[in-house]
């Protein structure tokens, strides 16, 4: 044994953030990342004076809550967050070529044009519908509760917002949790979420806030890799340009890692802080079935692209987080947020920029397009929708084969079976992006989870 007590393979906010946590219980730690870079999909450049956002643009912190694991961490590293502006609650949807506002109140919701009032009183009967005996994609889940037109004008978009996924394939208890647990514990959503609001809670949620960082979202990674870097502790090594290709256990315990170069780690605990794919090959050797049902698990493709106007070009006043665009508009765009109105200083005097989003799981092929295919695809709404000018002064792309985990019908079942079958390999974890939520604060969170039982748990293994 070298002295590590714990192998992190993936330097993305998930291997990052353990490392962090580790660190913090007197852990040794060696990172492998197989990039000449830690942060993953979080990447921030500043080209043109604008800010680019590669991968996520923000997060949601919920302060004084318990399970506000990214607080601690922020305050861990002397980090401050920049906090949306409050225009940012607002958000639009997409119906017949406009852009209406989804409605934040129960007075919004009966006065927006965005439903029937068949619909609206469809949403209001909600809490006389009955409870679900089996387990329903999101789509199952909001028409029989609140109707097929919440479905499409709401939470379709909504579900391309965070998973840029299919409502129709995800699992409304795996992908949103707290939705599924109002129905469950309350028997409906309008009872749980009035229950809720008396106990000083909203939405099923403890109130968030928007957050991102003065020098974008890669000021996170910077922090955690500079902090975990100090030479001064000697706890954490970081190697980045590191690709795995086995992971063996020792016969006398903890595992063994070799990587291209003849690099070669040994440690008492191995976590795969990685996609699901990856993790699939690295396990294969060991268990066919647990690489058999990560291998299973999809992540959505998405091209995220920057666009850069001045402000005296774009006739929308851009008043709000951005717009959604649902699957009944027909739209390889997912959707654009208006960065430079939720945070400033994301463009220089007098100019905006805008990040859309292109692809899902819907339009997987959109990820290969040519440049010029992408911009017009954005281009034809954003011309319409927001009166901006074509072709863009600026434009940056970035695209991701495997950008999102899908937790989609059966994913609990999955998770409950890498769980048992990983159980016969101790030391080994799994602490990718489709375990534990999609976000930055969730990434976080499982993280610190999974170091506090590394912590107090010499046999702690697989998934939980």
């Amino acid at each position: 044994m070298t002295g590590t007590r714990a192998i992190i393979i993936g330097g993305g906010i998930s291997g990052l953030s353990l490392a962090f946590f580790l660190k913090q219980r007197g852990i040794r730690v060696t990172l492998l990342e197989k990039t000449d870079r830690t942060g993953g999909v979080i990447r921030t450049s500043h080209p043109q004076g604008f800010l680019v956002e590669h991968g996520p643009n923000s997060t949601l912190q919920k302060p004084g809550d318990a399970t506000d694991a990214l607080g601690r961490l922020m305050d861990g590293l002397g980090l401050h967050p920049q906090i949306a502006a409050k225009s940012a609650t607002r958000r639009y949807v997409q119906k017949s070529g406009r852009l209406q506002p989804l409605p934040l109140s129960p007075l919004a919701f009966l006065q927006t044009p965005l439903f029937s009032a068949t619909a609206k009183l469809r949403v209001l009967l909600e809490p006389f519908r009955s409870r679900a005996t089996q387990e329903e994609s999101v789509s199952q889940f909001v028409r029989r509760r609140l109707g097929p037109e919440f479905l499409d004008w709401a939470i379709d978009p909504f579900i391309s917002g965070v998973y840029a996924g299919d409502p129709e394939r995800l699992s409304v208890r795996a992908a949103i949790p707290k939705i599924y647990a109002l129905e469950h514990q309350y028997g409906s959503l309008i009872r749980g979420a009035i229950a809720l609001r008396k106990q000083g809670r909203i939405n099923g949620m403890p109130k968030g806030r928007l957050i991102s960082f003065a020098g974008g979202m890669e000021d996170l990674v910077k922090a955690l890799r500079n902090h975990c870097s100090q030479p001064a502790s000697d706890q954490v090594e970081i190697m980045t340009g590191v690709s795995v290709e086995t992971i063996e256990p020792l016969h006398a315990g903890g595992w063994c890692v070799t990587g291209k170069g003849g690099v070669q780690k040994s440690g008492d605990w191995l976590i795969l802080a990685i996609a699901a794919d990856e993790a699939a090959r690295l396990v294969r050797p060991l268990s066919t079935g647990s690489a058999d049902t990560l291998a299973s698990i999809r992540h959505a493709p998405v091209v995220s692209m920057a666009l850069g106007f001045a402000r005296k070009q774009v006739n929308h006043p851009l008043d709000g987080f951005g717009f959604l665009i649902p699957a009944k508009e027909k739209s390889e765009l997912l959707g654009c947020l208006f960065s430079s109105s939720i945070f400033p200083g994301r463009a220089g005097e007098d100019h905006v920029i805008l990040t859309t989003f292109l692809g899902g799981t819907r339009h997987p092929t959109v990820v290969a397009y040519r440049e010029d295919e992408l911009i017009a695809i954005a281009m034809e709404r954003l011309e319409h929708t927001l009166g901006v000018p074509s072709p863009p002064p600026f434009v940056h792309i970035t695209r991701y084969q495997q950008a999102i985990a899908q937790y989609e019908l059966g994913h609990l079942e999955k998770l409950e079976h890498l769980q048992k079958s990983l159980a016969s390999q101790p030391g080994l974890h799994l602490c990718g992006n489709f375990i534990g939520g999609v976000s930055v604060a969730d990434r976080v969170r499982y993280s610190e989870q999974l170091a506090n039982h590394l912590a107090h748990s010499q046999t702690f293994g697989g998934v939980h």
